[in-house]
């Protein structure tokens, strides 16, 4: 049970340095004023958000069936989102509330929308592939059935 936990901390803590590294660069590498840019960092640290998702989805639907790895990764989300929305801007300096109400949901749905759109691939790439969990089993069933030797029938 502790490496369960254990591996769903990494992933949290993983997610959550992506953001927090994406806050770094917008806060010392560009101006205050300069939007485009943080647009810029905020896209890229989507699409590195839904890149690792993607990988941990295919790496984790090889070993094991979609009801125990999309619990252990939706928690992971979720305490990654939590430290995103909450302590990632405490970290840069800012209020998680500053920008108001619209603000601070619109960064939930965005970030809610990448990792489903990150797992999504991840397990459709791997489904398509035939390398799921489920495949696997299924194969390995109809090799067992196939090679069972006939039965003899006495005359």
């Amino acid at each position: 049970m502790s490496e369960r936990w254990r591996a769903i901390g990494v992933l949290a803590v993983a997610l959550f340095a992506v953001n927090v590294v994406a806050r770094l660069v917008t806060r010392f590498g560009f101006d205050g004023d300069d939007t485009t840019a943080a647009d810029r960092v905020s896209l890229g640290m989507f699409v590195v958000i839904g890149l690792v998702l993607a990988a941990v989805a295919f790496v984790w639907g090889r070993r094991r069936p979609v009801a125990a790895w999309g619990a252990d990764l939706a928690a992971a989300v979720g305490i990654a989102l939590l430290l995103t929305v909450l302590v990632g801007p405490l970290l840069v300096g800012q209020n998680p509330f500053g920008g108001g109400a619209g603000t601070f949901f619109a960064q939930i749905w965005l970030y809610l929308a990448a990792t489903g759109v990150g797992v999504l691939l991840g397990y459709l790439l791997l489904t398509a592939l035939g390398l799921d969990y489920r495949s696997q089993s299924l194969k390995r069933y109809a090799e067992l059935r196939a090679t069972k030797p006939r039965r003899v029938v006495r005359r």
